[in-house]
């Protein structure tokens, strides 16, 4: 059965972390300089599925050996550890 509250969540948190993100200035960057942009929607898109589908798959083999509240705590702290970076280097992080 579809479980169609998962693909919309899925969808949401997907759609709000990719706004604005290099990925998507990438993508503008290119489609301006293109004289195809159908082609450069079909590549990025197709790369998103294909960078999605491996987090499906490595999700779901971690999940299989780690309970899922400890994916939860090391991806919090992943998370925690970028965003202390982010603001005690900045600008200055990037080279």
């Amino acid at each position: 059965m579809i479980d169609y509250h998962l693909i919309g969540l899925s969808f949401v948190t997907v759609f709000l972390s990719e706004l604005g993100d290099k990925s998507q200035l990438a993508t503008i960057a290119l489609s301006g300089r293109s004289q195809a942009p159908r082609a450069v929607f079909l590549g990025t898109a197709t790369a998103l599925i294909i960078s999605s589908f491996i987090g499906v798959l490595a999700g779901g083999t971690i999940a299989e050996f780690l309970p899922t509240k400890l994916l939860k705590i090391i991806a919090a702290l992943g998370f925690a550890f970028l965003a202390i970076k982010l603001l005690i280097f900045g600008e200055e992080g990037k080279k």
